[in-house]
């Protein structure tokens, strides 16, 4: 049974709570943003090889993609308090072990953990903000979660390099995995304390679907894995294709199970919601381009022009800060601009692209320095601001918030798809072009124009939900 939103609640202390929900999502984010800058070291320490290596990364992303929708599900319908602490807990364990982890393969397990914990863990906290914020309020704690986002993907790599630099190879990656675990601690102390407890009660045992559960786990499993393994041989792409015909067998069975008269996981009824679908489509079509500046633009630094990773890092630092600032402002003014803010924004994170273009080439002649690159990837950051929040506050507004975790599980879902394929397909398409006689600026400049494409697409859908939101139709 489904909590009604609308029953009698206690009081809550509405900052307490959103500071208890944020804290594990930032040592989450920190465990993902140092993981770059400890590679080297793990490998070092532990003597792995780069397939080891690889998995450290994929590991993690396919535990957290899998568990985002069925978890959010399982909150929605058991309680959010509950799942929440779960996840906690299980990251929390994760943490430990990566730490204390004697060969890569235990590390692996142990960032497996971390990522079943992050997906338990992620829904449950867009859901509580939904359920329990309202108008401006909701809009400014999405917006302060964006924040976090973006404090905790700029000070991760720094806070990764100085643990290295002051412990040394082998203790400094383990501390970037042990200093989660009294924050895990205390993030479970204030859940129990802050947030209500929202467990179902009655006699009858919650209906999970399971079946449809595990389809849309192997459904995941197969679309994203191709993407995650580095030099996949032919074989494992055929997981691509079979991950769409499972996802098409979830779907059937999901309104099998709704006919039947029983709850599905997730009701497909969401997706004929235009404002849903469409927010959706925004998110994944922009993460499919806009996370891969941060991986191409180090590899141009480094792997062409010779500068250090550490030098390469500092590059996002300032595109962070403005995320941070931007998510601030933008929380204050969608609820009255709606989709214009995402549009200006995303405008915004085109011109940050088109002027990355152009001062490369200056760059590549010598006739100014690398880092005024930092010039045009900061609008990149304050777009993230405009775009990412703004949408996820838009997008979850026309959901009932009964069904917040599903919801926001699915969101989240379509921005590790997106991140998954991108980061995967744009620094594809360079190696394939610098292996294939094309020089590094050109293959450079091909990846950034493919992004601009890619954040015009996403500018397109945008202009679409405006459409709607100035027909007046509401959510539908």
């Amino acid at each position: 049974m489904i909590p009604d939103p609308s029953a009698p609640t206690p009081p809550v202390r509405r900052k307490p709570l959103l500071a208890v929900l944020l804290a594990p999502l930032f040592m989450a984010l920190i465990a993902v943003s140092v993981i770059n800058v400890a590679l080297t070291a793990i490998g070092e320490s532990l003597e792995a090889d780069s397939g080891g290596l690889q998995w450290v990364i994929s590991g993690y992303a396919l535990a957290f993609g899998m568990l985002l929708v069925p978890a959010g599900r399982a909150g929605d319908a058991t309680g959010r308090r509950r799942m929440f602490v779960i996840g906690v807990g299980v990251f929390t364990l994760g943490s430990l072990l990566s730490g204390f982890a004697g060969s890569v393969e235990t590390l692996n397990i142990a960032r497996i953990l971390q990522g079943l914990g992050s997906g338990l863990l992620n829904p449950q906290t867009v859901a509580l903000i939904q359920q329990h914020f309202r108008g401006q309020d909701r809009a400014r704690a999405f917006a302060l979660l964006a924040t976090t986002v973006a404090v905790a993907t700029a000070v991760g790599p720094v806070i990764g390099g100085l643990l290295i630099q002051i412990l040394g190879p082998d203790q400094g990656w383990r501390w970037m995995f042990l200093m989660n675990v009294p924050i895990g601690a205390l993030a479970i102390a204030g859940a129990f304390r802050f947030i209500p407890d929202d467990k179902a009660r009655g006699k009858a045992r919650p209906d999970l679907d399971p079946i449809g559960s595990l389809l849309l786990c192997i459904a995941i499993l197969g679309v994203m894995l191709p993407f995650l393994e580095r030099g996949t041989s032919a074989l494992v792409w055929l997981c691509f294709p079979a991950g769409l015909v499972v996802l098409g067998v979830w779907w059937w069975w999901e309104q099998r199970y709704k006919r039947a008269g029983r709850p599905p996981m997730v009701d497909t009824a969401i997706f004929s919601n235009k404002a849903f679908r469409n927010g959706i489509l925004i998110v994944s079509v922009y993460f499919l381009g806009a996370t891969s500046v941060w991986i191409i633009v180090p590899l141009y630094l480094q792997m062409h022009l010779g500068h250090t990773a550490f030098e390469a890092s500092l590059m996002g630092l300032p595109s962070s800060i403005a995320a941070a600032f931007s998510s601030q402002i933008a929380g204050r003014y969608v609820l009255t601009l709606g989709r214009r803010m995402v549009i200006v924004g995303f405008g915004i994170a085109f011109l940050g692209l088109l002027g990355t273009g152009i001062l490369a080439g200056f760059v590549e002649n010598g006739m100014i320095a690398f880092w005024w690159l930092a010039a045009p990837l900061m609008l990149m950051g304050l777009s993230q601001g405009m775009t990412i929040s703004p949408n996820q506050t838009l997008t979850l507004n026309s959901v009932d918030p009964r069904f917040g975790g599903v919801a926001g599980g699915i969101l989240q879902l379509g921005q590790r798809t997106g991140a998954a394929i991108g980061t995967a397909m744009i620094p594809g398409i360079i190696f394939s072009l610098t292996e294939g006689g094309h020089a590094w600026f050109e293959a450079f400049i091909i990846a950034i124009a493919i992004i601009m494409a890619l954040t015009l697409a996403a500018m397109g859908v945008s202009f679409a939900d405006r459409a709607r939101e100035k027909l007046g139709k509401g959510a539908l």
